[in-house]
């Protein structure tokens, strides 16, 4: 059980920084000449900007969280890990919807993968004291 959700986790992990990476250069190239055009474009192209940091960050934090579960850190990082995958679909998923959508209200979803992202690290330090402890 352990081994598979490492080995979830460090799968998720890479697909969550491509995917990243991909969004990342897709908004510097492909979305800034087109929201250019738009009234809001630069607050959209920001938020834009914030998901794909935010994704990127966490696909890192997820690998850390793969690591914790592989040292046998317990539930804590399994709970870690699957804060950061929630985090960054809720978090940075309602921010790029926002920014292809021009809707602001998807907004109301975006603190939820926030409070994820919070509840991830808390477990990544609970794992870490685990990993100390025993």
């Amino acid at each position: 059980m352990i081994a598979m959700m490492s080995r979830v986790f460090i799968i998720l992990s890479g697909l969550l920084g491509l995917t990243a990476v991909a969004l990342g250069a897709f908004g510097a190239h492909g979305l800034r000449s087109w929201l250019g055009a738009q009234a809001d474009g630069a607050k959209r192209l920001e938020w834009w900007n914030t998901a794909a940091h935010y994704h990127l960050s966490h696909a890192l934090a997820l690998a850390l969280a793969a690591w914790l579960v592989h040292r046998g850190a317990g539930t804590s990082a399994l709970v870690a890990g699957w804060s950061f995958v929630l985090g960054v679909a809720l978090f940075s998923g309602s921010l790029y919807a926002m920014t292809i959508t021009g809707q602001a209200r998807l907004g109301a979803i975006t603190p939820l993968g926030g409070t994820l992202f919070l509840v991830g690290w808390g477990a990544i330090v609970l794992a870490g004291a685990r990993l100390g402890a025993g």
